[in-house]
């Protein structure tokens, strides 16, 4: 994997060198990276890992009464077991842990499936789930699918052959069908999903009331004086994007406004298909007086930015909500309105109800969904009346 780096770099830099200089220079990257795995090939003959057979083969004693000594059997003798310690400290043995918690049916390992590890929400659940499950004795494996189907179909599938006890996940924004996490259910790992579901699997789910939350966010606009409310709608695919657009419509019918199919703009759910979204919107010739950016907070930056970037001053020309409260959202000028999703709660909310079933004798027939309630975060974007 790392060769592939060096040659991937030496490419980027080949282009910007003269003609003349191209051939040698790629050819002195080329011997550096022979160097790199002659090294790296040699490192790992070096270092195969020590087992108990290797400390029962230097003791001339059987592997059984090594693993007796390490697990601190009563059945061994103080003076072997000293011996059996001191030996496996200065061959540098470590314990197998995965191994050992097969042998009991557990590895005490969960993984986690998000669709990109560098937003806040879904880093801030990831914190969340590691500091419930570090109190367990558990550790996590994290894969994120960058929002591409396929992608994570193979984390899945790894997590299923790395025997982890448990998947949580938030499936990807590409969509698809779910036979890869029928087939986790048909493992017997335990599977968790949260946020962005699929709401046909009978799974344990942990979920925000984001269709009301919505219809919140648009009313507080609406309430604000603003009267043409545009939105950026993720992917219908999508039941939490269903959701928050029905949030949406609600809102505009509670305050008798009209829906208007040239203020919806479709799978806007970047920081730059909102800009591009916002410019089509701000171009109409009756252009909106708000925007809802149902996505993320990520594509309400983008809207900020292309409002300042035409002219336009927000809040007293356009009022602006965003979703999932990022931390930028307070630093922006004007600071962003947005959804705090509490994702840190949500993490160890999943966390706690994984090893709560864990404790029961039966997995639930009747998997339970917990619903935990996002908060409007009211700030100067949206603040027309001051």
């Amino acid at each position: 994997m790392i060769g592939f780096k060096i040659y991937s770099k030496a490419g980027l830099t080949i282009n910007r060198i003269s003609t003349g200089l191209k051939l040698n220079y790629f050819f002195y990257l080329q011997s550096i990276a022979e160097i790199y795995f002659r090294i790296f090939t040699n490192l790992m003959k070096q270092k195969k890992r020590t087992t108990i057979y290797d400390i029962a083969e230097k003791l001339n004693i059987a592997a059984s009464s090594v693993s007796r000594a390490l697990n601190n059997n009563g059945n061994i003798n103080s003076a072997t077991r000293k011996l059996v310690l001191d030996t496996a400290a200065e061959l540098n043995y470590k314990h197998n842990t995965l191994a050992s918690g097969l042998r009991k049916g557990q590895s005490k390992t969960i993984g986690v499936v998000v669709p990109r590890i560098n937003q806040n929400f879904f880093s801030n659940v990831i914190a969340g789930i590691e500091e419930a499950s570090y109190q367990k004795g558990y550790n996590l494996i994290i894969c994120q699918s960058n929002e591409l189907h396929e992608k994570e179909v193979q984390c899945v599938n790894t997590l299923i052959n790395q025997h982890v006890d448990c998947i949580v996940i938030s499936v990807s924004a590409e969509g698809g069908n779910y036979k890869h996490l029928q087939n986790v259910i048909d493992s017997g790992i335990q599977l968790i999903q949260f946020d962005r579901v699929a709401p046909e699997l009978d799974t344990l789910k942990v979920i925000n009331d984001t269709k009301h939350v919505s219809m919140e966010a648009v009313s507080h606009m609406i309430e604000q004086g603003y009267k043409r409310v545009a939105l950026l709608e993720g992917p219908q695919n999508l039941d939490i994007f269903k959701q928050r657009k029905a949030g949406y419509l609600n809102a505009l019918k509670k305050h008798n406004l009209p829906v208007l199919d040239e203020l919806i703009v479709e799978n806007a759910w970047t920081k730059e298909l909102g800009a591009e979204g916002t410019r089509r919107l701000l171009s109409l010739p009756n252009p909106p007086d708000a925007i809802f950016a149902s996505t993320s907070d990520f594509s309400a930056l983008g809207v900020l930015e292309m409002a300042l970037a035409m002219g336009i001053k927000v809040p007293s020309e356009l009022g602006i909500c965003g979703y999932s409260n990022e931390a930028f959202t307070e630093i922006t000028s004007p600071s962003i309105t947005t959804i705090d999703q509490f994702s840190i709660d949500m993490g160890k909310t999943v966390a706690e109800l994984y090893f709560k079933e864990m404790g029961m004798e039966e997995i639930s027939r009747n998997p339970r969904t917990i619903s935990i309630e996002p908060k409007l975060i009211v700030r100067a974007s949206t603040s027309k009346k001051g």
